[in-house]
């Protein structure tokens, strides 16, 4: 080890008291991925933004006894090394370039052997979509456009598997524990396929006809995008396949890109592709993705499949993973709780100096939050059975065939039902129209199908008999009302469930609603919003003629001045509300249970760039009238995030509260790639918890936390980032 990082790791192993043995004498048989809960994927930095081979000095410190010996003193519990990326190998490969920084070093060979010792699982990074010295040595491998012309990726159906497997050969061979396999994506835009001559050969064998030659959105562009989900699974499959047979207790996960804001290009579905390795690893990249993307990627791929392990990956850079900054600490613990509270395995990327050196103040950062994540153990993991009341619906079809090559048409609506969820503290979790069943959406309170256009009959079947049965549903903007080609229909598929027949959609999108002074018995669906004043509720709207519902306020269909109807001026600002058309709200009871259509799209408003308090509101009402008495009800300020779950000990909850206070900060010009403030402080709150059944004992862990009994639940006030309420329930 260098001496000048001597010094720093000792003092920094002086710092980390964990409460139990890290590592236990021998490795245990559970596999590493369902026992350990935080760890690191440590890289250079240099190779994607093109390196020179007489550069030398360009990882010439990349060295795997030092990250190991870094990894032990911060408390990390595995480390993925970097094997492979598009320019280099960093180990002594037959195959692939060796980085000449390292001269004779050979970095898996010192990870592998500094870890051993101490039963630290060694994990390899190995990258597939990187271009680079692949490309160059085998251009035989490159995608192909329909004209023949290469693209700059690697073809999942050409020659490059037989050289990802002489790779991992090569990498097995050290003892390793496991394969992080990155970038299996197809590619980000156009063009949105390879018409190389491998893939025309096997997409003729698998149809029976010829590729289509063009973006067609018809039946033939419905087969060449699932040619390109297959041929992106059959790659994973073969590779998961080789290593297994060579080494069966080797984890394999690949990197996934079927969540948003990764649309069809990628070539992966949400649920298809999440769990084709061991677990599935995501990215919530709260830099590029806003600050509710930890909590929302942790939730989508924990939805894929709930009873199966997920990873999450964060980073500790301002901007993005090769940047060469470090957040505050602060806020990389508000990030990481987000995470674990949600049930995550956390991996930590660190992307280091040019040189391969470690940057103290981060290892630093990153001892501190792994210090408190393993004192904090037994509150998270995957024995923790979440509460999640509301069931978020989403549909991969309504994505791929409505949404198209403007994904955030649906995505829009997806992200403000997330967020009206996590402000408004209901629980949730994400339900796929993927290998969808009546079990699956019964472990639901209510489902919510937020703009979800496309809803094919067999899925319709399914919510009829989950609402017939006693469950709730909401529905909002276009869902249901196009077919499964993404052409409008004339009557939503969902006529039977809304109880009102569809009149026509509205051509515009900067639509209003409005409800009275006096609603009855449905008036708590505008509670808080001011009455007899029509909001914008920007996004989808359609006429609906109520033939079971009961109507509840007024849909409003916005001005156009001359010139917009003349085309000479643009509709991009919203304009003012005109007439009413129809219902704002249809409230439909349908055997034991109920169904909440709302003819506006409120959802589309959050997730977009004109959203207000009373867009949220109206679905937030909307959800609470479905389900009135929840097991546990959280009130808490909006900028506090929670999530309860159940066990493992009997009649125990807990509730985990993390909170994102931020001072204000301009935008940055490429919206929304903005940057969150960061957060330096720690916050002080109010909160009320109310448990159905009642309270038999409450403990905050944090000794700060105030607590006061209160009639089916307590208050507390809360100081700190992250906390956590363990509940005896009567």
């Amino acid at each position: 080890m260098r001496r000048t990082l001597l010094p720093f790791l000792a003092a920094l192993a002086l710092m980390v008291a964990l409460p139990t043995p890290l590592f236990a004498e021998e490795s245990p048989a559970e596999p590493w991925y369902n026992r350990l809960l935080v760890g690191m994927e440590v890289g250079p930095t240099g190779a994607q933004f093109g390196s020179d081979p007489s550069d030398v000095k360009y990882a010439e410190k990349f060295s795997g006894t030092d990250i190991v010996a870094a990894q032990l003193a911060t408390g990390s519990q595995y480390i993925v090394i970097w094997g492979k990326d598009g320019e280099y190998a960093y180990y002594d490969s037959k195959v692939a370039p060796k980085c000449p920084g390292l001269g004779d070093r050979d970095v898996i060979r010192e990870t592998v052997e500094a870890a051993k010792p101490h039963n630290l699982p060694v994990i390899v990074y190995c990258v597939v979509q990187a271009g680079g010295y692949p490309l160059r040595q085998h251009p035989e491998f490159k995608m192909r456009d329909v004209e023949g012309k290469p693209i700059e990726r690697v073809c999942l159906n050409s020659g490059f598997m037989g050289h990802l497997k002489d790779l991992v050969d090569e990498m097995l061979a050290y003892g390793i524990q496991g394969f992080h396999i990155d970038m299996l994506d197809q590619g980000f835009g156009p063009p949105y396929g390879c018409w190389c001559d491998n893939c025309r050969a096997r997409f003729e064998k698998d149809y029976g006809k010829p590729m289509p030659t063009s973006v067609s959105w018809d039946e033939a562009w419905d087969r060449m995008l699932e040619f390109r989900y297959n041929s992106c699974e059959r790659f994973e499959r073969e590779i998961l396949a080789h290593i297994k047979e060579r080494q069966p207790d080797c984890s394999v996960d690949f990197n996934y890109h079927g969540n948003p804001p990764f649309s069809f290009e990628i070539g992966q579905r949400p649920v298809q592709h999440a769990h084709i390795g061991d677990f599935v690893t995501g990215e919530c990249g709260a830099w590029g993705f806003g600050a509710l993307s930890p909590s929302f990627e942790a939730l989508f791929v924990r939805g894929t499949d709930p009873a199966a392990p997920f990873q999450v990956v964060m980073q500790r850079g301002v901007r993005m993973y090769h940047d060469q900054t470090t957040r505050p600490l602060e806020d990389m613990r508000w990030e990481m709780f987000s995470l674990l509270m949600h049930g995550a395995q956390v991996t930590i990327v660190d992307k280091t100096p040019f040189d391969g050196s470690l940057d103290r103040v981060a290892y630093e950062r990153y001892g501190a939050l792994f210090r408190e994540a393993l004192a904090k153990q037994e509150h998270f993991g995957r024995q923790h059975r979440p509460l999640a009341d509301v069931g978020l619906f989403f549909s991969h079809r309504t994505r791929d065939w409505y949404a198209r090559e403007t994904p955030r048409k649906y995505f829009d609506p997806v992200y403000g039902a997330h967020e009206t969820v996590v402000l408004g503290h209901l629980p949730a979790e994400f339900v796929f129209d993927e290998r969808l069943t009546l079990e699956r959406l019964r472990r639901h309170r209510v489902v919510y199908a937020p703009g979800a256009a496309i809803l094919e009959p067999e899925t319709v079947a399914l919510l009829e008999d989950y609402v017939r049965g006693g469950g709730r549903l909401l529905v909002t903007g276009d869902t249901g009302t196009h077919d499964r080609m993404g052409a409008p229909q004339a009557e939503s598929a969902l006529a039977n469930l809304i109880g009102a027949k569809l009149v026509r959609r509205l051509d515009t999108d900067d639509n209003h609603v409005s409800f009275p002074a006096d609603g009855g018995d449905l008036d708590a669906l505008a509670a808080g919003i001011p009455r007899d004043w029509p909001f914008l509720a920007r996004g989808a709207a359609g006429i609906y003629e109520p033939t079971t519902a009961r109507p509840f306020g007024t849909l409003h269909r916005p001005f156009r001045s001359v010139l917009q109807q003349q085309g000479k001026e643009g509709l991009w600002l919203p304009q003012s509300p005109v007439e009413a058309v129809g219902p704002a709200v249809l409230v439909n009871d349908f055997g034991k249970g109920r169904v909440v259509c709302i003819a506006a799209a409120p959802d589309t408003a959050i997730g977009g760039e004109f959203g207000m308090p009373e867009d949220r509101m109206l679905i937030e009402n909307a959800l609470r009238l479905l389900d009135p008495d929840p097991p546990v009800r959280v009130d808490a300020p909006r900028f506090v995030e929670s999530a309860v779950t159940a066990g493992p000990e009997p009649d125990t909850l807990r509730v985990h509260l993390v909170a994102h206070v931020t001072p204000p900060q301009n935008t940055h010009k490429d919206r929304p790639l903005t940057i969150p403030a960061f957060i330096e402080d720690k916050p002080i709150y109010r909160v009320s918890v109310k448990v159905a059944g009642g309270v038999k004992e409450i403990e905050a862990i944090t000794p700060t936390t105030t607590v006061t009994p209160a009639p089916e639940g307590f208050t507390a006030q809360v100081e700190d980032i992250h906390e956590v309420f363990v509940i005896r329930t009567k």
